[in-house]
């Protein structure tokens, strides 16, 4: 048995007798367990070049998408080669075309910035985009729960049968 202080910061300050072996491990615990709720955010990358075909471009910015929609920040970067250097503007405009289409989804960390041969932005998943998927999965599931559930019976109605009546009198 030790004595182990709980409370240092306390006037008097808060000590406990008890096991220090048991303190520590149950406070290693509850560290594990809160770290196994959270997801670590990861850095994932998009490349592409300054030639890219709108077709590749947008196939580059789905996968953006899935990532974004995944959690992770997402880094965009265009490699500049040769005589492409001399006109980083035409980077930094696909960049913002990229921004454009991916705005939904993802709030701009940091701005368009030539680093070497790469212009390059981040993109961290915005929190109203996180809040809306947490929202279509619910409905989701609502969805799937009433369709497995089975359809109440349902009552013929007089009401239905009497206009077919009337449209083979009037033919």
């Amino acid at each position: 048995m030790d004595m182990v202080e709980i409370a240092p910061t306390a006037h008097p300050p808060v000590v406990k007798i008890m096991d220090y072996g048991k303190f520590k491990y149950e406070q290693a615990k509850k560290e594990r367990d809160s770290r196994r709720g959270s997801k670590q955010v990861e850095l994932r990358e998009v490349r592409m070049k300054v030639k890219i075909d709108t077709h590749d471009r947008d196939f580059k910015i789905r996968t953006a998408r899935k990532l974004l929609l995944d959690g992770d920040k997402v880094k965009v970067s265009v490699m500049l080669r040769a005589r492409e250097n001399s006109h980083p503007e035409v980077a930094e405009e696909l960049l913002k075309r990229v921004y454009t289409q991916l705005e939904d989804l993802a709030d701009l960390e940091r701005p368009p910035r030539l680093e070497g041969r790469f212009f390059s932005m981040t993109l961290d998943p915005a929190k109203k985009a996180a809040a809306r998927k947490v929202a279509e999965e619910k409905q989701q599931k609502q969805a799937a729960k009433a369709a497995a559930a089975p359809p109440a019976p349902q009552e013929p109605e007089a009401t239905e049968a009497a206009p077919a009546a009337e449209t083979v009198a009037a033919e």
